[in-house]
Formats: C-alpha cells, sequence, structure tokens
C-alpha cells in the first residue's frame, strides 16, 4: 500500500510540471524552442545635411556704458527740479537749479573789480606812452586787473556750480529730494545712465579661447522678457583668465532701443563661435548609457546598436560628428525597447511624433 502511494504521488507531481510547461510557454515541450521571435514595428528617418554651430552658453550682467550719481558741488535749497524718474533727458539740460542769489552777487562784485583793475590798467599804460608813469606801477596795476579777472572767473564758477546739468544724454533714475529741500555738498540727488546700448559682462571657458574674436554676434534672453531676444555684438576681451573659474571675463555690447533693459538685469547669453554644414539626426533617436550615447540603425529588418559620437544641438536635433552616415536609417520609435540583432518592422508614413526643428524629418 505504501509503495503503491508513492508511485501515485510520482505520477501527479509529473502532470503538474507538464501542466505547467504547456502553460508558460503556450504549446507543447517539443514547440517551446522553435516560437517565433516578436517583431517590433519601427519608424526610420534619414540624417540630413544641415547648418550647425557651435554656441557658448553663459550668464552676465548688464551695466550702463555712462552711469553717474547726480550730487551738489556746493550747499544750497533748491528752487527748481526740472526731470521726472524713467524719462529721457538731453545732454546739457539743466536737471536742478539752487538758490544762487549771493552767488550772483559775488559775481557782480567780481565783475565790477575787475572792470575797476582794467580802467587804471588801461590808464596808466597811456600814462606810461608820455612818460608820466613808472614801469613798476605799470606791472603792479596790471597784476591787480589779472588778480580781479581771476576773482570774476572764480565767482563765475561758483554761480555755474548751483546749475546741475546732465553731462550726457540717459535717463534720470529716481529721485531723493524735492524742491525746498537744502543740500549739503555731495548729497545725492537721482542717478543717469545711458541706456541706449548697454554693456553685457560674462566669462567664456577658457577651452573656447582660440574660438572667440572681437565682432562675432551673440543673442541674449532675459526672465523678464522671455519671448524677445536681444542681439549684440562681442566687443572687449579681458587679458587675464581667472585662476578659480578658468575663464575670460569678456564684455559685449547689447542694443536696447526701446529701453526695456535696465543695467543691473540678470541675462543668459548664447555666443556663436563658428558655423558649418554637418549631418543632423532627431534628438529623440539617441540613447546615453553612462558617458556613451548610441542609436539603432534598421540592417535588414533587424535593429543594429551604433556607438555615436555628438556635436552641437538645436531644439529637437542634434549634430552628429561620427558613427552614421546619410544613407542609414536610423530607428526614433520605440529604439528603447530594442537589443541589437532584434527583428523589427519599418512603418512608412509621416506621423511622426517629432519635435523642435526635427520637424523636418520624414519617416520612411
Amino acid at each position: 500500500m505504501k509503495q503503491w502511494m508513492t508511485a501515485f504521488c510520482i505520477a501527479l507531481l509529473a502532470i503538474l510540471a507538464a501542466g505547467g510547461y504547456q502553460y508558460f510557454y503556450g504549446g507543447s515541450a517539443d514547440a517551446a524552442p522553435g516560437r517565433a521571435k516578436r517583431v517590433s514595428n519601427v519608424n526610420v528617418v534619414k540624417p540630413v545635411a544641415d547648418q550647425v554651430r557651435d554656441v557658448v552658453v553663459a550668464v552676465g550682467t548688464l551695466q550702463a556704458q555712462r552711469a553717474i550719481e547726480l550730487t551738489s558741488e556746493v550747499n544750497g535749497r533748491i528752487v527748481e527740479l526740472n526731470f521726472e524718474p524713467g524719462e529721457p533727458v538731453a545732454k546739457g539740460q539743466l536737471l536742478v537749479r539752487l538758490d544762487d542769489r549771493q552767488a550772483r552777487a559775488d559775481l557782480r562784485v567780481a565783475q565790477a573789480q575787475y572792470d575797476d583793475a582794467r580802467r587804471q590798467y588801461d590808464r596808466a599804460r597811456s600814462l606810461q606812452a608820455r612818460n608820466s608813469i613808472s614801469q613798476s606801477q605799470v606791472d603792479e596795476l596790471r597784476t591787480a586787473m589779472e588778480v580781479a579777472d581771476a576773482q570774476r572767473a572764480s565767482a563765475r564758477t561758483r554761480l555755474d556750480d548751483h546749475r546741475i546739468e546732465a553731462p550726457f544724454a540717459g535717463v534720470a533714475g529716481l529721485r531723493d529730494v524735492t524742491v525746498g529741500a537744502y543740500l549739503n555738498e555731495g548729497d545725492s540727488i537721482a542717478t543717469l545712465d545711458a541706456i541706449d546700448q548697454l554693456d553685457l559682462t560674462f566669462s567664456i571657458p577658457e577651452r573656447y579661447l582660440g574660438q572667440i574674436s572681437r565682432g562675432q554676434h551673440l543673442t541674449a534672453l532675459t526672465s523678464a522678457f522671455p519671448d524677445q531676444p536681444f542681439d549684440g555684438t562681442l566687443t572687449e576681451l579681458g587679458t587675464r583668465v581667472n585662476e578659480l573659474s578658468r575663464a575670460l571675463p569678456v564684455k559685449a555690447l547689447v542694443a536696447n532701443p526701446d529701453r526695456k533693459l535696465r543695467p543691473g538685469q540678470y541675462m543668459s547669453v548664447n555666443l556663436t563661435l563658428r558655423q558649418r554644414r554637418a549631418l543632423v539626426i532627431p534628438e529623440q533617436a539617441v540613447l546615453v548609457q553612462g558617458n556613451n550615447a548610441y542609436v539603432f540603425v534598421a540592417d535588414q529588418n533587424a535593429a543594429r546598436r551604433v556607438e555615436v559620437t555628438l556635436g552641437a544641438r538645436k531644439p529637437g536635433i542634434v549634430e552628429v560628428i561620427s558613427g552614421v552616415s546619410a544613407g542609414d536609417s536610423v530607428i526614433v520609435t520605440g529604439q528603447d525597447r530594442l537589443s541589437s540583432g532584434d527583428a523589427i518592422q519599418v512603418v512608412e508614413g509621416d506621423d511622426v511624433l517629432l519635435s523642435g526643428d526635427a520637424t523636418r524629418f520624414k519617416s520612411s
């Protein structure tokens, strides 16, 4: 009886094992090793030649080409304020006038003293012609006239110091004073910035030093106007590479015709180094593993993995320096589920979803 039970259990286990094998492999044990491989449907594109460019991306800060703080050179009470904050002012425009009554009176006194000294000198010269006065007396009167002239010029300068004019055309900043306020020498009145063109200061990594030169074009963006690029030109190159950042400070001139930009703003910079014709493929075709990039190409109904060297990038596309040629069929859909040698079926059509500039590619 015991032997019979043992044989029954062994037979039952064999039946269960056979059933499980057939369940997992979907057929008989003989048919499992010879089942057909799965075929993946894919879309492919051909690499195309396009204009690409090497671009340095950096961040910089805007600075006014000319910027000053308006201050008073003398003490006095404000009697005129002839500018509005944020409004443009012309070169030579009177911005502030202080109470100058005392200065005008001092100038009249100095003018009168000069006129008197001049008359005495002229009279002495006429007397000298008749030998009625000595040369030393004429020299003393000439010296007195010259001193009076200097005092007159000094008085005129003190009067001019009561008038604060714009030294250049620009935009006035916020006013720190009002009419009637008393200013001491050196007190701040407002700022004045020339902002029709702004300097953009940033740094370029030292590995690009051989590719930069004055006159190169750049575009800059600011978060204040994210959809409006601003054009600029590289104008100045620093003479020393920063020992800590290993970068060279440079300066560009950015046009600001609408005066939207302000000194001190932060901007992201794209500096074009060089342009060339090169092969490009959709960026979505590229797979990255560690430091290596690769793509799959269709090779006689089989996928073949190819390592590639990438270059410049544009929205949706990337330059391929090596790895594929113009005649290769690069897989752009489903490649993340492929292994080299997998069977594929190329699906023709223009319904491949591509982004950015990659929409120019056609599925084949």
